[in-house]
């Protein structure tokens, strides 16, 4: 059995075991075993274009050391750095060398800001697929991204080129003991219905309308297992169904689909926060993916142009300080067989 049937068959209970892990085992992890996982989580994420993205390895102990070294930089250039005793730094580049690998995740900016999306949606969804894959394989992986870290001298370590946008890094080794499980908040709290009732449909037969908004519900519950700094849930949800909203969905889609999710994300005036907040509701939205896949439903995410304009979204009830991250369709559309994709390209370097 692959890794991706793995994670298919164990999709709702990886997603909900999964947890992020900041102390490792010494044990190698072996370059073969991170390549292989790359590839078979760029496998798992189904893009509408060709989005580009690239990771950077760092493996080696040489590697990993000067890695940590351009992390402090920021703090020791810094007004502040020179307060700082040398015993506190010491020990930060101790751990993160110990740390047996690192994979910085790099994508293209684009031209538009549309593309811009779909590219840094891409590559936070492989970075979500690769936790969840590796988590099988007794991985455990802290994804970092914090700005304090964030400096001229880094971004060089890590090549980070004009037209370029970090993403994040990952730090993953085995690990011995689970953290205990942080509560989240119901999708029903977050939930939204236009054109139907605000409840579900406990009446409904799922197996006359598979798509029904209890069973999307049930899937949203356990896609809400994401990783999310601080456990600030930037989500909520818009279920579209039948009636005029539904219709001008459908106009705005250029499609015959009868049933939308809009997936919500909250937007911060910080912007790196608005970063690891769509990071969050990007990787929330391929796990709620992953599960459809275990049930052979047909789902088609897409980034609308029509989502960028604050005058077509408002009559979905999209607030100011709010952006539409996703359009899921559901349906049976057999032009948009998502089944039918191909693979991305996984282009990594090693440092």
């Amino acid at each position: 059995m692959s890794a991706q049937e793995g994670i298919l068959i164990n999709a709702s209970a990886t997603i909900r075991e999964r947890r992020t892990i900041r102390k490792f085992k010494s044990t190698p992890v072996a370059q073969e075993q991170i390549i292989s996982l790359l590839n078979e989580a760029a496998g798992l994420y189904e893009p509408a274009g060709t989005p580009r993205w690239r990771c950077i390895y760092y493996d080696s102990l040489e590697s990993r050391q000067r890695l940590a070294g351009s992390m402090l930089a920021k703090i020791k250039e810094s007004r502040f750095g020179k307060f700082i005793p040398d015993r506190m730094t010491d020990f930060f580049s101790k751990q993160a060398a110990e740390i047996p690998a690192q994979l910085a995740f790099i994508t293209e900016s684009a031209n538009t800001r549309r593309q811009s999306d779909e590219n840094y949606a891409a590559v936070c969804s492989i970075m979500q697929n690769f936790q969840l894959l590796g988590w099988e394989q007794g991985l455990g992986m802290l994804w970092y991204t914090d700005p304090q870290i964030m400096s001229e001298t880094f971004f060089k370590e890590i090549g980070l080129q004009n037209g370029e946008r970090f993403a994040g890094i990952l730090s993953i080794g085995y690990f011995e003991k689970v953290p205990r499980a942080r509560k989240r908040t119901p999708a029903e709290q977050k939930w939204t219905v236009i054109g139907g009732d605000d409840h579900p449909h406990p009446h409904m037969n799922a197996d006359i309308l598979p798509y029904s908004p209890q069973t999307i519900l049930g899937m949203l519950n356990a896609a809400v297992y994401a990783p999310n700094d601080g456990m600030r849930e930037p989500w909520r949800f818009v279920y579209v169904t039948g009636g005029e909203a539904a219709g001008k969905l459908r106009s705005l889609q250029g499609n015959s689909s009868t049933e939308f999710l809009l997936v919500v994300a909250k937007e911060e005036g910080d912007l790196h926060k608005q970063d690891e907040d769509y990071a969050a509701v990007c990787s929330l939205i391929q796990n709620f993916q992953l599960l459809t896949k275990t049930n052979h439903w047909h789902v088609y995410r897409t980034i609308p142009e029509w989502t960028y304009s604050r005058e077509k979204c408002t009559p979905f009830g999209i607030r100011p300080q709010e952006r539409i991250a996703a359009v899921l369709e559901f349906g049976a559309d057999i032009r948009r067989l998502s089944s039918a994709h191909t693979p991305l390209t996984v282009n990594v370097l090693q440092r």
